[in-house]
């Protein structure tokens, strides 16, 4: 039964994950984290991490890793079975509709309102991460200082710093994990 609700929910997820794979980290969040407690927010956000650093869509990589963490090997192919079929079908018939009626106004009609909607996702899901990263919390804490990270405030101050002046984001996630390594070493 397990297999069929991961194949459910993340083909649910890959039909409305419209902007690509951070704007469905919101949606995954919600339905292994929030809904079924499949996964702690720690656990999720360690994934996202892990869906980033390999090769591949990270929205597929996510699926396969949530998938792997809940059941196994069987779930790690349920779930990235059902994100990545509804968007073969999605992707063809869209295909068709932009190449038949894409001068159409309602077209750019519709894809400028989805632009602001798909950045609110994104937008949302930074918020999260940020707060687990900075502050070890699942949301707003009640005591900044109680739960205050150094460590995360000063790998994520840094790796800001080293993408506005446009190093690697290979370089940037090495780093960022040798610094998380020295720091929690040394603090």
């Amino acid at each position: 039964m397990i297999y069929l609700l991961l194949f459910w929910e993340f083909a649910k997820i890959s039909v409305v994950c419209v902007g690509g794979g951070y704007a469905s980290m919101p949606l995954i969040q919600a339905a292994v984290v929030d809904t079924y407690h499949w996964l702690s927010l720690s656990e999720f956000i360690d994934i996202f991490t892990i869906s980033q650093m390999t090769p591949g869509p990270i929205g597929i990589n996510a699926a396969t890793f949530a998938g792997m963490k809940i059941a196994g090997v069987s779930g790690a192919v349920c779930a990235t079975m059902g994100f990545v079929t509804p968007s073969i079908f999605l992707c063809i018939a869209l295909a068709k509709i932009i190449f038949k009626y894409g001068d159409l106004g309602a077209i750019h009609g519709i894809l400028n309102g989805l632009r602001p909607a798909v950045m609110a996702l994104i937008a949302a899901a930074c918020v999260s991460f940020i707060l687990l990263a900075v502050w070890d919390a699942e949301s707003m804490p009640e005591d900044f200082a109680a739960t205050f990270n150094v460590c995360g405030a000063v790998i994520l101050i840094g790796a800001l710093v080293a993408v506005r002046m446009k190093v690697g984001v290979i370089k940037v996630l090495l780093a960022s994990g040798a610094a998380g390594l020295l720091l929690g070493l040394v603090i």
